[in-house]
């Protein structure tokens, strides 16, 4: 039998329209889609009606599948001939885990393509009004993984350096750990009146944004009780949401009344067939 082939294609930060031509043809012809917790539930939709939907989401202290079996369904499904694609949020080699997933195809020789995808760490602030970059303001940023504990001793995470940085900061998935985080900038010289968000469930319809202080910016999304997925910002841009550049707050409000019911039948509708 012919070997089959992987696609570690990138669904978009959260909107399904975000994803990538090449990466909706590919799963409209995909043998096996192998989906994670975070893509839109509505790309679903698009695959084959015939084509096996294999649920690999995971979330902070649950996994439906360890990374483990994930690899070996990768490779079974491709050995067996099937066009196989890994339908993942975001992008697949930003905190996705797809470098892991193309070294299990290449040990095991079969052959993968990355098709990349709108990385949340950059589309989600942009939906919420806030640009990384700016040339008046912020000529670099950094984008870290907040689920690492930032106490323990064998942190590869330099907060020393994030925290003169002098530009953005952006902190994936983070909100477990945003109290040890923001303590360590903040130890380590980050000014405590920096500006902060922090983004939920950002470029969707239940998108919901609190902003404060570096110093402040914990206990305030604790107090409005944000859940994951969440991203944060720290820097200066993050003034430019107040200043009149949160696009997203002026769609009209039927549009996004209407867009939230059609998410919620969807997503309803994809969950009642798995």
């Amino acid at each position: 039998m012919k070997t089959g082939k992987v696609y570690l294609v990138g669904a978009g930060p959260g909107d399904p329209d975000l994803i990538t031509r090449k990466g909706l043809r590919l799963l409209r012809s995909a043998d096996v889609v192998i989906y994670d917790r975070l893509i839109p539930h509505e790309l679903l939709d698009e695959a084959r009606a015939d084509a096996e939907l294999i649920n690999g989401g995971k979330q902070p202290t649950r996994h439906r599948l360890a990374q483990a079996d994930i690899n070996a369904l990768l490779v079974d499904r491709a050995l067996n001939g099937k066009a196989v694609v890994r339908l993942k949020g975001g992008d697949p080699y930003v905190f996705g885990r797809g470098g892991e997933e193309a070294l299990a195809c290449r040990d095991h020789g079969i052959p993968y393509e990355v098709v990349p995808g709108v990385t949340s760490a950059v589309a989600v602030p942009a939906c919420a009004g806030i640009p990384l970059t700016h040339r008046h303001i912020s000529s670099a940023f950094a984008v870290i993984a907040g689920h690492e504990d930032p106490s323990k001793g064998a942190s590869s995470i330099n907060y020393a350096a994030l925290a003169k940085l002098g530009g953005t900061i952006v902190i994936m998935m983070g909100v477990k750990n945003l109290p040890a985080i923001t303590r360590q900038l903040l130890e380590h010289g980050l000014d405590p009146a920096t500006p902060a968000a922090v983004i939920e469930w950002g470029a969707t319809p239940r998108q919901r944004v609190c902003s404060g202080s570096a110093a402040q910016i914990a206990a305030i999304a604790r107090r409005m009780e944000v859940k994951p997925p969440a991203i944060t910002i720290i820097g200066e841009v993050a003034r430019l949401r107040e200043a009149g550049l949160a696009w997203n707050d002026m769609l009209p409000i039927e549009a996004i009344d209407r867009e939230m019911k059609e998410h919620t039948r969807r997503t309803e509708s994809v969950g009642a067939t798995l």
